[in-house]
């Protein structure tokens, strides 16, 4: 008798004995999966216990520094610049110019100080409002009802005079140093910008507490600016552009002619947004004119006494 005849087509015999072959492939390679997550687990596990007791080894840390750090000058230069944070400094300075007897860190301590007065600055200014009628009573909140708000005053005020001593003592190192000569002229310059911003951020902060210290140091400041040349109504040639009490320099600064909630809203502009901003770009410029000038200027190499003993190589060594 004929073998039944299966709907889809085939015999029931030929289909029992696909749908047996199909199952035994599905078996066959469940326990396969299964053998090789055995061995692959400890694999794993081994891998990664071995990579906490040295994180160089793992696939992280080789995806971040592409190149090791062997004890040759070409692997070190490519360690430094392929990193995204170590490709801002030089591949390679003149040690005997970052000595801190040399350079007194000057540099370095006023951007840390200008980030402190940052960091200081943007709590402070949760607190404050620019404002003739609250301008005071929160710098008095601040002090006395504010958990560490004193503190956060002080620091913010105690950084900035540092962050001016700072300034001045880099220029004086600098100029003691001759390092504003070629090829650094345009990166002195940037610094004579940096400091001039430096001491106007100082001046448009003394008028926030709004107190009677600030009232009169921004008139008396202000007052000077009325004798600017060309642009004071009282100063060199003013009069002859046209300048008056109304329309000078003075009244730009203060938005009005005396010292008032104009002058204080617009000492709070300036202070944390205008020239924040532009002295950022100069230190941006002045970082990157650094670099590109050679690095830090220093004196002339100075050779060690274990680096005496060893042979040297090149045409030099051997004319000599």
């Amino acid at each position: 008798m004929a073998d039944e005849i299966n709907p889809n087509g085939g015999n029931g015999k030929n289909g029992k004995n696909g749908k047996v072959g199909l199952l035994e492939k599905v078996t066959t390679g469940v326990k396969d999966d299964i053998q090789a997550l055995k061995t692959d687990i400890p694999a794993k596990a081994k891998e990664q216990i071995e990579g906490l007791k040295d994180p160089t080894k793992t696939q992280v840390y080789t995806s971040i520094f592409r190149h090791k750090h062997d004890d040759t000058p070409r692997n070190r230069a490519l360690g430094v610049l392929s990193n995204v944070f170590l490709h801002l400094h030089p591949a390679k300075i003149n040690r005997d110019a970052v000595r801190y007897s040399y350079t007194w860190g000057m540099g370095g301590i006023t951007f840390f100080l200008f980030i402190i007065l940052t960091y200081t600055g943007v709590l402070l200014m949760f607190y404050y409002h620019p404002s003739k009628v609250q301008a005071f009573r929160d710098v008095l909140y601040l002090e006395h009802d504010v958990p560490f708000g004193k503190i956060l005053r002080n620091m913010h005020r105690w950084a900035a005079h540092l962050m001016v001593i700072g300034v001045w003592l880099h220029m004086f190192r600098v100029f003691l140093t001759g390092s504003y000569k070629k090829p650094r002229e345009f990166n002195w310059n940037i610094g004579v910008l940096l400091l001039v911003f430096t001491l106007l951020l100082s001046f448009t902060g003394y008028l926030l507490p709004d107190d009677q210290l600030g009232f009169w140091a921004v008139t008396v400041g202000t007052n000077m600016a009325r004798a600017t040349p060309l642009l004071g109504h009282e100063g060199p040639f003013g009069s002859m552009l046209g300048m008056t009490p109304y329309n000078d320099v003075r009244f730009g600064l203060l938005g009005g002619s005396i010292v008032d909630a104009n002058a204080l809203l617009r000492s709070y502009i300036w202070h944390c947004i205008g020239i924040p901003i532009v002295a950022s770009v100069l230190m941006i410029v002045h970082f990157w004119r650094v670099r590109k000038d050679g690095g830090i200027s220093g004196p002339a190499p100075v050779m060690l006494a274990e680096e005496a003993d060893k042979p040297r190589r090149g045409p030099k060594a051997a004319g000599e």
